[in-house]
């Protein structure tokens, strides 16, 4: 083994809490050729495009953020987007993220090609890299309802992830909201407080776990800056939490299941006094199988008079609001679509291109999978964080990415130490993984008769089935065992733009 390290360079794609993240881990571990490719103009991902009214992240705050750069400053439990944004922007000022990063770089192809990744963008520039790391994200394509009429509407529309800041919503102003889920819980209640009179158009009910949220005191703020001990106590019970109660809830564990279930119940029994607006609110489906939404704000909103909870399907959209089955025009001023995200398009709509023109489009046409969710054989030294099967219920996406992190850099230190110059799993290896998790699925809460964000087109969810604790052991090493190694001749080392 030569005791020179070789320099690989490493293109990123995305500029949000993973790809941030990535930038610092690589120059700690020496690998400084490093270029991020962000879409748009300013870092941050999800917090920079959601900015609706209420946005707030449902883990605790001391929580999310990363491991070594603690926030003593939050000002609430469970902190506002807006708070989360500026966290970012602080960790990119203060590690110099920002020289590595190119805005306004939309990725439109990347292609593997004599041993490197050749990636071009929107503005005619080709990138080299011996390693691509997809940090793209998980929720960042809008989803759009396929109703009958929905380009007819006169009035305002958008959609929560494009909010209008521009529209008044006040007083006399009549707003249709279509979706009841984590994000419409938060906006919901905000537009409720407004005075405007609104309109919720209910799908499918959803279970609510209440968990107070509260502010913190400025003295609390000096008490936390001047005692780091106390934030990483919030830090450490807040994940303990999450740990033993949340996820081990979701994944099988009887006592924090029942106890979950008991919880959402009774908030819901407790917080709703009229028996048929409770009917109405209560899901038929097992508590867990539909990401659990920790929120306080909603029942008491959605019981005021200018709210109105509709549950009759919707027939079509008109020039002047929303048309129920049952034949009522719904008269609208506002309309705003909290319908979610397209889950499952990871990198996609770019064209990825593996060995033999191998797209993307085709190696998941049967079913998207990935290697321990990061890697996806004929795509050489690639790896797409937050893929399928990432331990999503209701845990911290910075700690999931710390740990792929973690796990990326062993494998690229491995080619650093000149092992292999190429390396991807093996089919076999995919195959015993997705069976693993499959098996693991069965006695979860996501297969409790709903239809989610969680379900691939087969109905199988993609997510991680067992505990954190066990994804975190078995994300340690990189089982070498699992991977296809190889040595290639001619390598060029340079990731410079055409």
């Amino acid at each position: 083994m030569s005791s020179i390290l070789r320099s690989p360079s490493v293109v990123i794609i995305g500029a949000g809490m993973t790809g941030i993240l990535m930038v610092i881990k690589l120059r700690k571990a020496g690998i400084t050729d490093i270029t991020v490719l962000e879409k748009k103009d300013k870092i941050g991902g999800t917090w920079r495009e959601n900015t609706y009214p209420g946005v707030a992240c449902d883990v605790p705050a001391h929580m999310y953020t990363y491991s070594f750069e603690p926030n003593p400053n939050w000002s609430n439990f469970f902190a506002r987007g807006g708070e989360i944004q500026q966290y970012f922007e602080h960790v990119v000022e203060k590690y110099d993220v920002k020289r590595s990063i190119r805005f306004n770089e939309t990725v439109t192809d990347a292609r593997y090609k004599e041993g490197q990744w050749i990636i071009e963008t929107e503005k005619n520039k080709t990138y080299l890299a011996d390693f691509m790391v997809c940090a793209t994200g998980i929720l960042h394509h809008p989803a759009f309802p396929d109703i009958e009429g929905l380009n007819d509407f006169k009035g305002e529309m958008f959609h929560t992830a494009q909010w209008n800041h521009d529209v008044d919503i006040n007083q006399g102003k009549r707003v249709g909201v279509i979706g009841t889920g984590s994000t419409a819980a938060q906006a919901i209640p905000e537009l409720i407080n407004s005075g405007a009179d609104v309109s919720v158009f209910q799908r499918t009910p959803q279970w609510l776990m209440p968990m107070r949220d509260f502010s913190v005191s400025e003295k609390m703020k000096k008490r936390m800056n001047k005692y780091p001990s106390l934030v990483k106590l919030m830090r450490k019970s807040s994940i303990f939490t999450m740990e033993h109660f949340f996820t081990k809830a979701v994944t099988g564990h009887f006592f924090q299941k029942k106890l979950l279930e008991s919880l959402c119940k009774m908030n819901l029994r407790l917080s709703i006094k009229d028996r048929s607006l409770r009917d109405k609110l209560t899901p038929n489906y097992q508590v867990g199988c539909k990401r659990v939404i920790i929120n306080k704000t909603f029942y008491k909103a959605i019981q005021k008079p200018n709210a109105h909870l509709i549950t009759e399907g919707i027939e079509r959209i008109t020039d002047k609001g929303i048309i129920t089955q049952d034949g009522k025009l719904h008269e609208l001023d506002v309309l705003v679509l909290s319908t979610g995200f397209h889950p499952f398009n990871f990198m996609r709509p770019m064209n990825l291109i593996g060995r033999e023109e191998l797209h993307i489009e085709e190696a998941w046409s049967d079913k998207i999978k990935a290697y321990r969710s990061m890697l996806l054989p004929n795509y050489p030294n690639f790896f797409l964080m937050l893929g399928p099967n990432t331990p999503i219920g209701n845990f911290s996406v910075i700690a999931m990415s710390e740990v792929q992190g973690d796990y990326i850099i062993k494998i690229i230190d491995k080619w650093r130490e000149n092992e292999f110059d190429e390396v991807e799993p093996k089919p076999s290896a995919i195959e015993a993984f997705n069976d693993y998790v499959k098996k693991g699925l069965k006695g979860t809460s996501w297969v409790g008769g709903c239809q989610s964000w969680y379900l691939d087109k087969d109905g199988d969810p993609v997510l991680w089935p067992y505990t954190w604790g066990r994804w975190v052991d078995e994300m340690a090493e990189p089982q070498m065992n699992d991977l296809i190694t190889s040595k290639i001749d001619a390598k060029k080392h340079d990731n410079k733009a055409a």
